[in-house]
């Protein structure tokens, strides 16, 4: 696994996890831009068409507070990057 993702936390992991990085044999895509911007999101198990169309990840540093959505999608040229496309509440 490259070692800049080893050393990231990721999206849902406890903030009293002591290693809230990736772990192995999983799959990963970096979160880039918006609240959730330099997070991991284990994709472990998606399909291909899921991996499409993205993922509204619950936030509650995004603009709509508690129990908003931050919406990250593919990155065209980069598989390995969801970037940021906006809130939902």
């Amino acid at each position: 696994m490259d070692e800049q993702i080893m050393r990231g936390r990721v999206y849902g992991a406890d903030h009293d996890d002591p290693d809230p990085g990736p772990k192995p044999g999983h799959a990963y895509v970096e979160l880039v831009g918006g609240p959730l911007d330099g997070l991991f999101l284990d994709v472990t198990g998606w399909s291909r068409q899921e991996r499409e169309e993205g993922a509204a990840l619950t936030t509650e540093i995004g603009q709509y507070g508690p129990g908003g959505r931050a919406l990250y999608g593919p990155r065209p040229d980069d598989p390995g990057r969801f970037d940021w496309q906006g809130d939902t509440p």
